[in-house]
């Protein structure tokens, strides 16, 4: 009797323990975010344990019903889902399945986990399900993040590459051209500047919508970086050759873009072509040579195509190892001076010299002409420094002479726009004129009409400053630029300079002499000097004196020379 009650207490404090076991479990299981269904094989009991009214709107009572999990998911997920859920047919242990739900609004994930027993056989399964809908929308964007381009939603740089690499194994396999064109668009930093940042970049938005038009199995369409785009083309032919593509582009961008802000823009853009073999087998190396020539493209006037090959590629190089000389060259003051004598026509006495600046290559000794570098040196920035030390040689030199051989002339100084730009470039020039004790009067400026195109009222209040103080301006290349003539009348300036281009056909074009004979009468007209560039021909002169032209500069009388021989003509001067 003792050891029967004693059996019954024993079952009942187990089935107490159980039953605390059981409720922790369901506690446990409730307060989860996920939802559960057990299964027992031996007695074919099914039980759905946490929030399984969050997850589905049925219930599972038995094993016949787990099928219709597969109602709740989309039809793609159906077989994985089926092939999770009865993970002991492949006698696996664990098994886990991503499913898009049929409200398509959520991800769930399903994780099976089965207990074996000894021989091999199943005894329990738990299904768990997993709301990982917040985990895959930042996967997912994570996903574009890394494969596209935040602006405009094509393929950004990185990804871009990698699926270009991908077009040139092909196309190594198939022996198949592959084109690249890289599309700028045309002073878009203007837009930047002037309108807003904002409106730039829906600019790029839209533009970029239209360039994804084009994508296909076959086409590739990227966005660089600001207001650069990639396109790549397998197999270009008919309607996805690079003929017809440029002439779509062409084609949309005659017409203005209908910003959100209320701006129409219209623009321009410049494109470079280079193909796969020729240009390069590389993916990189075929983006950079595209580039190459869309920057060629731009500096012919923008608004154009240009395609790849050698000579661009070596003009490339040469001007690239031309800037890397040149930053050794700014460093060490690699430069000497040389001066060009300018003469009155009448007389032929010494008017002045115009200074130039020439650069010897200190590796192979040659001497690198200033139509090579002094481009590069603006692009680059370099052109500042070069060119204060042109001002301050010119200006030391002027007043060595001076005091050496006692003979007034005009010293004339190049300026570049970028220089002129500069605040303090009045207060530079002024601070040398004291330093080396030179009257302001025999300094003459030249200027290009560039300098004025972007400030015109900030160059012209400037050029008044250098007047006011003495400093004569001189209007170079007159005839090759803008030519505005509105800048003659409201400009402070002394001399006009007809340039080379004019001089050289003067004698044998008969509208060459008419613009020329205009020009001169203009300038005397409106009581400035006329300089002629480049006469090289006595009979140039001839004429040219003839017609009153008041000064002359070229290879007939003086060609540019160093200080040396300069020193030579002011000791003759002196006696």
């Amino acid at each position: 009797m003792n050891e029967m009650r004693y059996q019954l207490d024993l079952l009942k404090a187990m089935n107490q323990k159980l039953n605390a076991k059981e409720r922790m479990y369901r506690l446990i299981c409730d307060t989860a975010e996920n939802a559960y269904l057990y299964y027992a094989f031996d007695r074919d009991e099914v039980f759905t344990l946490g929030r399984w009214d969050d997850f589905f709107d049925f219930d599972i009572k038995e094993s016949r019903d787990i099928p219709r999990l597969f109602d709740a998911v989309e039809e793609t997920y159906m077989m994985p889902l089926r092939d999770v859920l009865f993970a002991e047919k492949n006698h696996q242990g664990e098994a886990s399945v991503e499913c898009l739900m049929k409200d398509r609004r959520s991800w769930v994930r399903f994780r099976v986990d089965i207990v074996y027993d000894e021989d091999d056989k199943p005894v329990d399964k738990v299904v768990c399900a997993e709301n990982i809908s917040k985990m895959k929308t930042q996967k997912d964007e994570l996903m574009y993040m890394a494969y596209y381009d935040g602006i405009t939603g094509l393929y950004n740089r990185n990804y871009f590459v990698r699926l270009l690499a991908e077009f040139l194994r092909r196309a190594a396999e198939t022996k198949t051209i592959v084109s690249v064109i890289l599309i700028d668009i045309d002073d878009f930093r203007k837009i930047n500047d002037g309108i807003g940042m904002i409106v730039g970049d829906e600019l790029v938005q839209q533009f970029g919508s239209f360039l994804k038009d084009f994508e296909s199995e076959n086409v590739l369409v990227c966005h660089m970086n600001s207001d650069v785009y990639c396109m790549a083309i397998y197999d270009p032919v008919g309607s996805r050759s690079v003929e017809h593509i440029h002439k779509q582009i062409q084609r949309r961008v005659k017409e203005p873009f209908q910003l959100s802000s209320g701006h129409l823009l219209q623009i321009t853009v410049s494109m470079g072509v280079a193909e796969y073999p020729e240009a390069s087998t590389s993916a990189l190396e075929l983006i950079n040579c595209a580039e190459i020539v869309m920057f060629k493209s731009k500096t012919m006037g923008k608004n154009t195509i240009q395609y790849f090959d050698a000579p661009i590629l070596n003009e490339f190089i040469h001007n690239v190892e031309i800037e890397n000389k040149l930053k050794e060259a700014v460093f060490q003051n690699n430069f000497v001076m040389h001066f060009q004598p300018q003469y009155f026509t009448d007389g032929r006495k010494l008017r002045g010299m115009e200074a130039l600046i020439r650069w010897k290559d200190n590796g192979d000794h040659t001497m690198i002409s200033p139509a090579t570098f002094i481009p590069i040196a603006e692009k680059n920035g370099a052109i500042i420094p070069i060119g204060n030390w042109v001002v301050e040689q010119s200006i030391r030199q002027y007043a060595e002479w001076r005091e050496k051989y006692g003979v007034d002339f005009i010293m004339s100084i190049n300026i570049s726009a970028l220089q002129y730009g500069r605040e303090n470039f009045v207060s530079f020039l002024m601070g040398l004129l004291e330093k080396y004790q030179v009257n302001a009067s025999q300094i003459e400026l030249e200027i290009t009409e560039s300098i004025l195109i972007s400030d015109f009222k900030g160059v012209s209040e400037k050029l008044m400053l250098l007047r006011g103080s003495g400093i004569r301006i001189s209007l170079d290349d007159f005839g090759t630029g803008f030519s505005s003539l509105s800048y003659l009348k409201k400009l402070p300036i002394d001399t006009l300079k007809i340039d080379k281009s004019f001089i050289d056909t003067v004698l044998t074009d008969t509208a060459t002499r008419i613009i020329t004979e205009s020009i001169i009468n203009m300038v005397k007209t409106l009581g400035f000097e006329s300089i002629a560039e480049g006469v090289e021909q006595e009979q140039q002169f001839e004429y040219l004196r003839t017609v009153g032209c008041d000064v002359i500069q070229g290879f007939l009388l003086g060609r540019p020379q160093p200080p040396e021989d300069i020193e030579r003509l002011l000791e003759e001067l002196k006696d």
